[in-house]
């Protein structure tokens, strides 16, 4: 008898550290007061970021992209995630957010709910967006069009789908320190805010370890397709060979030095990055070449 009970007590103090541990944790209020957007420069990070990419309805062009309403899947080893609705509808969309829950979700992956969201969700990448960039990219989020499409649930089986346990996932593997470090040039420290942060371009191009986990010493050298068909290539100096103009010109063209094009999912960064100036490419293009080389 004395051992159940002592067993009850151990599981129930389990219980109660998990749940602590697992806790979802958000920005303190003061952090996002007095920040006011702006619209223009939010249109700026909202390609950087690559929110359109994810967030159109599949197979969306031209103004129809400005149209978050969702629906897009993601195939993935832990299932089959579904892209929501955050256009600006007040029912179906997130219009009725603050700018502190739009941070929380943004930056911490904390719905307005209070629960976790999956990281299919780069937030382990936005956590290190300038706060400012996060209110500049809700003003201009704000005035788009919204869309009355119903958001569809994710296709996650157990135990992937206990939300609770993500908690446990970003005291592993999140955290807001750079990856490449040491002294960088303005423009190579520009090219990680957008390479590191904004674009989130590790969350792709970095190997996983079994839990989903990047691989921090393996940044950027290349991964395996989450859908499971093909490679997602290494682009650290041990493989991508590209002088800083090829790169500059890839982003802008989609074309390689090879005159081969962009395929895929690419075919929206390059989108995306022919937005941004040509100042942010150049920055993104000398980062690469500070990224430590790791041979394919």
């Amino acid at each position: 008898m004395r051992r159940l009970v002592i067993a009850a007590g151990l599981i129930a103090l389990g219980g109660v550290v998990f749940w602590t541990l697992t806790m979802p944790k958000t920005l303190a209020p003061n952090q996002t007061a007095g920040l006011i957007g702006n619209a223009t420069k939010g249109a700026q990070v909202f390609w950087g970021a690559g929110c359109a990419s994810c967030h159109m309805a599949q197979g969306a062009t031209g103004d129809a992209e400005l149209v978050l309403s969702g629906g897009q899947r993601f195939a993935s080893p832990f299932g089959t995630f579904l892209a929501p609705n955050i256009s600006p509808d007040p029912i179906r969309g997130i219009g009725g957010w603050t700018l502190t829950e739009f941070a929380n979700a943004v930056t911490q992956g904390v719905s307005p709910e209070g629960t976790h969201y999956f990281p299919a969700f780069p937030y382990s990448a936005y956590n290190k967006m300038q706060l400012q960039d996060v209110a500049d990219l809700k003003a201009f989020m704000d005035v788009l069009p919204p869309s009355s499409a119903a958001s569809l649930p994710h296709e996650v089986s157990f135990p992937f789908n206990i939300r609770r346990s993500l908690g446990g996932w970003k005291l592993l593997f999140t955290n807001t320190s750079w990856v490449v470090t040491g002294d960088l040039s303005a423009a190579e420290t520009r090219g990680r805010y957008l390479t590191e942060a904004l674009a989130h371009c590790g969350e792709c191009h970095t190997p996983r370890n079994a839990l989903g986990g990047l691989i921090r010493d393996k940044w950027l050298a290349g991964a395996a397709d989450p859908s499971g068909n093909g490679r997602i290539p290494n682009i650290t100096p041990g493989a991508l060979d590209w002088s800083e103009d090829d790169i500059v010109a890839y982003l802008t063209t989609g074309f390689t030095p090879e005159y081969d094009s962009a395929g895929g999912h690419m075919v929206h960064v390059i989108e995306n990055m022919s937005r941004l100036p040509e100042s942010d490419r150049a920055a993104i293009s000398a980062y690469l070449k500070r990224v430590p080389a790791v041979p394919n």
